[in-house]
């Protein structure tokens, strides 16, 4: 019989851990810039959050018409920064696909990042349809009639003030929650070893976890 207050106290000090989370020692393997993307996607999700609240704290008037110079900084900051999550976030995706992220007991952390990437799409695009400009109006209703078509016309894309709780509050906080989780799995399971060597017969299967050198 499992006990889960023994178990659920492993998980929480492994979780818990300064090792977890502040290691000296790293993975030879993971020592390469295609292991650092996952890191420039979390670094630029925090930029997007960050601006996005001081944009949320300032209120009406930060839409796209609006030429104060520190508001049009602030959302230009967002904005870029919302592109270069995309970015890293993309190439990050083709890396863990390319090297098997799942192996080793690490699926419930590859299907994590696929669930952020999901949850990511209607979150910048609620962005888009509360610029306030002509653009984003274009695209709210040509969006309602693809939703409409769907079945799902009670998301009402139009409606200015729902797409801002849906920006600013729903979709970054289920975001942030996700990618929080998936963080916590990469620390707890590490990130995945190479595919072993074919001409390598000492290599039969892969790690779940391989040493770190200094």
């Amino acid at each position: 019989m499992v006990n889960w207050t023994e178990s659920s106290k492993r998980m929480l000090s492994q979780v818990m851990s300064a090792d977890t989370w502040l290691p000296t020692e790293m993975p030879e393997y993971a020592r390469g810039f295609m292991y650092m993307l996952g890191s420039l996607t979390a670094s630029s999700f925090v930029v997007v959050v960050a601006s996005g609240a001081l944009l949320a704290f300032l209120g009406p008037g930060t839409d796209g018409w609006n030429y104060d110079s520190t508001v049009r900084f602030v959302s230009a900051t967002h904005f870029w920064s919302a592109q270069a999550f995309f970015f890293f976030m993309m190439l990050h995706l083709w890396r863990v696909f390319f090297t098997g992220a799942w192996r080793g007991g690490r699926g419930l952390t590859w299907l994590l990042g696929a669930a952020s990437f999901a949850v990511a799409i209607p979150t910048a695009f609620t962005g888009f349809l509360i610029n306030g400009d002509l653009y984003s109006e274009w695209n709210a209703v040509q969006a309602k009639d693809g939703l409409n078509a769907l079945g799902l016309g009670w998301v009402n894309l139009t409606n200015s003030g729902q797409m801002f709780g849906m920006h600013v509050v729903v979709l970054p906080l289920t975001l942030t929650i996700l990618i929080v989780l998936h963080i916590t799995r990469v620390r707890t399971k590490s990130v995945v070893p190479p595919y072993p060597d074919k001409k390598s017969s000492d290599q039969t299967s892969d790690p779940v976890s391989t040493k770190a050198v200094k």
